[in-house]
């Protein structure tokens, strides 16, 4: 059956520059996004791509309009509420990684599971079984200093997917996932695997071609 894991309203964001000016980033978005579907947005640098990924994952707050994530609505909720749904609802990657440089791989994973009250055997075990599944069972116990910048993003997509979310925001990922996922790609290859290529131009998204990927 069809879900519908994410959705953006009307989306606007906007901010006031130095020089007192309004920059309009977000222009009335409006997207749909269905379980198992993966998406790509594509477009020029400063086109926004960052800003859109943040408010969709409540990261940040639109200015007008409102997104609802798994059923749940993002608007209404103090930092503490939104914190707490990101954690459930929402995996990250992004395209530094973000990885705790002093724990291990295995740690890493583990995180989100830890903040969320999981035990520490539970943790663990869906820890090296994410670990497993994207190739690094025996890489576990290395600090994100010893491994490749690949391995890097596996132990970061591991980490986003611990706490199995609905919707996954992703810079530059790759694999196959069942759960809906939002990719920002300058990639004509990886565009060309996603379910619908959008562009983001002039604060607005529209249909796109996969060749059309801004490099």
């Amino acid at each position: 059956m069809t879900m519908t894991v994410l959705e953006a309203h009307d989306v606007y964001k906007t901010y006031i520059g130095g020089d007192g000016n309004v920059l309009h980033v977000l222009n009335g978005v409006n997207l749909s996004v269905q379980r198992g579907e993966m998406i790509a947005i594509v477009g020029a640098s400063g086109a926004g791509k960052s800003t859109l990924m943040h408010v969709l994952g409540a990261l940040d707050k639109p200015t007008r309009g409102y997104v609802v994530i798994g059923g749940e609505p993002v608007h209404g909720r103090d930092e503490t509420e939104l914190g707490e749904l990101r954690n459930r609802t929402v995996g990250f990657v992004f395209q530094f990684h973000h990885l705790l440089r002093e724990f291990s791989a295995l740690e890493n994973v583990m995180m989100p599971l830890r903040i969320a009250g999981r035990s520490e055997e539970v943790a663990r075990g869906r820890a090296a079984e994410l670990l497993a599944r994207v190739g690094l069972s025996a890489r576990m116990t290395h600090r994100p200093g010893e491994l490749s910048g690949g391995e890097q993003q596996r132990t970061a997509v591991a980490r986003a997917l611990a706490m199995d979310p609905q919707i996954l925001l992703a810079d530059e990922p790759s694999g196959n996932l069942d759960i809906g996922m939002v990719v920002v790609t300058h990639s004509r290859s990886l565009a060309a695997r996603a379910s619908r290529v959008l562009l983001l131009e002039g604060g607005q998204l529209s249909n796109s071609e996969a060749n059309e990927v801004v490099v």
